[in-house]
């Protein structure tokens, strides 16, 4: 047995530190299931795979606002960065989170950033998200419950918080079943921190590959931004092959 970050420096020919920042972004896995601790204990004989980072698309542009399709472990506030090199007015609308892929969305002034921020905070945005969740859903669920989140050095953290917390409203439909997971369609009137995973956690159906909230395991957490609507305009972004690999998805969730 060896610590899973020496395996994978051996392996891939690269430094310890390498190989533990590696494991720390999210992107190896073993067994298709991702590896969170890089000292964790493991057989010398462990086959790793990395998951490589796609670029992300630009899925509309004009005058004042990028609409991108973010894919998974794709960090929002780097994204932005890169752009910004090339036109400094470019600033983020949205964040999601690193795992979760979809529709993200940057400012191209400030005029268009106020607007949309405030269409945010009156919370005039219609978001739907698709998620594979662990478990049967057999009906709509709607989840009704104020949320509170700390930040700590490992990244923020939410929970279902009665009395401080602030207003979280999640709407789920379930699409598909396949085995003990469900395809769900969600959409949110709020947007909180962690908000969706919170949820349907608490609900019993945890997101699939969320081991924050839900102790689920899996190459990556299973939640993407399908659709955002926001002063007139509406963006939408495939379902990535990944969810394809789990579901046979109908033909308007990949184009």
């Amino acid at each position: 047995m060896l610590q899973a970050y020496k395996i994978l420096a051996k392996q891939e020919g690269i430094s310890n530190n390498e190989a533990k920042a590696l494991i720390d972004a999210g992107v190896v896995s073993a067994k298709g299931e991702k590896i969170v601790i890089a000292r964790a204990l493991m057989s010398e004989k462990t086959e790793f795979k990395l998951i490589r980072i796609e670029k992300p698309r630009i899925i509309y542009e004009d005058n004042d606002i990028i609409a991108l399709n973010k894919p998974a472990f794709a960090v929002s506030e780097k994204i932005a960065e890169n752009l910004a090199k090339s036109d400094k007015n470019i600033r983020l609308l949205n964040r999601l989170d690193k795992e979760t892929s979809g529709v993200l969305l940057l400012a191209k002034n400030e005029e268009f950033r106020a607007k949309a921020i405030a269409q945010f905070k009156a919370c005039r945005v219609k978001k739907t998200y698709y998620a594979i969740l662990v478990g049967i859903l057999a009906e709509d669920l709607d989840i009704d419950l104020p949320l509170s989140t700390i930040k700590t050095k490992s990244g923020a953290f939410s929970k279902i918080d009665l009395k401080n917390g602030k207003t979280a409203i999640t709407h789920v439909s379930p699409l598909l079943c396949e085995g003990k997971k469900t395809l769900a369609k969600i959409e949110i009137e709020t947007g909180r921190t962690h908000q969706i995973r919170v949820h349907l956690a608490h609900a019993g159906y945890g997101v699939y590959g969320d081991s924050k909230y839900a102790k689920s395991t899996a190459k990556r957490v299973f939640l993407h931004s399908y659709e955002t609507e926001i002063l007139g305009l509406r963006f939408r972004a495939a379902l990535t092959k990944d969810f394809g690999a789990i579901f046979e998805l109908p033909s308007e969730l990949t184009h």
